[in-house]
């Protein structure tokens, strides 16, 4: 649409968890450490929690990516399971055979096997789960009985949840008090700051391939960070907005009235009262009438 227009090599601002895109801001670079640190000590829960879009699952992919080779992964994107599909995808996760065929006790007895097995070749094992908001109360039970599995000097299974602010409030009920001190390293992730943001922007248009002028200045990067609160998706949101009212438009940068164009044009981002739908219809259709202008202005 915009590429290249501006000179760039791929759109800088999707909402897919890249880690190519990763900056490494001091949030994110922290819950990595600890969540590192954590492993190789060999604990049995870690817990990191942010709001939505604060960039948890694109942590939970750089972890992926950076484990070292002597841990053995099993990651669940979506455990709104009920404790016998949470056993069964951990099973499959782990390499166990007919995972979906066995009953419950058969099950469980080689997912202990599965993880002697690959404790005496010098493996350690860890379960992630993104999303860990939304396990079911039988199911975060059954996790915590996983983490029952050990010898006497380390666990054989630890686990990592990646989850929304929710899941502490869960934790804070009394019916949870056993997992909850089972935790022992919690990370929360907080917004990015007004000069994050600036670097944030910046960094991924950078990476992908823009080698021009800013197309942001400062002070229209500060009016994003308010908007958005810092929350990394919406900076996303409203920078590939403003891109295209700008490209649109025929400019080279983008400036306020496009970032006013692109606040209307999104729910979640901080306003003056909520809108209605009629207004977010129009400011849809504003949008999409000013990048056809660009369009058919280009084709003359």
């Amino acid at each position: 649409m915009y590429l290249y227009h501006y000179g760039l090599s791929e759109l800088p601002f999707t909402l897919t968890p890249n880690t190519s895109f990763y900056l490494g801001l001091q949030p994110h670079n922290e819950a990595l450490n600890v969540l590192l640190v954590a492993l190789k000590n060999g604990e049995g829960f870690i817990k990191v929690v942010g709001e939505v879009g604060t960039g948890k699952t694109l942590i939970c992919r750089k972890l992926l990516n950076e484990i070292p080779d002597h841990f053995v992964t099993a990651y669940i994107p979506n455990p709104y399971l009920n404790p016998d599909e949470l056993r069964r995808a951990v099973a499959t996760e782990l390499g166990v055979k007919q995972a979906q065929r066995m009953n419950v006790q058969l099950l469980s007895q080689r997912i202990q096997e599965r993880l002697l097995e690959l404790h005496s070749k010098g493996h350690s094992v860890v379960l992630i789960l993104d999303e860990a908001q939304a396990l079911p109360e039988e199911s975060l039970e059954a996790l915590r009985l996983f983490t029952n599995l050990e010898t006497e000097s380390r666990k054989l299974l630890q686990v990592v949840l990646f989850a929304q602010p929710e899941l502490d409030e869960r934790l804070n009920e009394k019916r949870f008090r056993q997992l909850k001190q089972r935790i022992t390293f919690s990370y929360k992730l907080r917004p990015m700051t007004n000069t994050e943001v600036e670097n944030y922007i910046r960094h991924r248009l950078t990476i992908a391939g823009y080698k021009g002028e800013p197309l942001f200045d400062s002070q229209t990067c500060k009016s994003i960070a308010r908007v958005s609160g810092g929350i990394p998706r919406l900076v996303n949101v409203l920078c590939h907005k403003m891109l295209m009212l700008s490209y649109g438009q025929g400019k080279q940068k983008v400036n306020k009235k496009d970032l006013n164009l692109a606040v209307k044009d999104t729910e979640s981002v901080e306003k003056k009262g909520r809108m209605t739908m009629p207004v977010v219809m129009i400011s849809t259709a504003i949008i999409l009438l000013v990048i056809a202008i660009g369009y058919f202005k280009g084709m003359l």
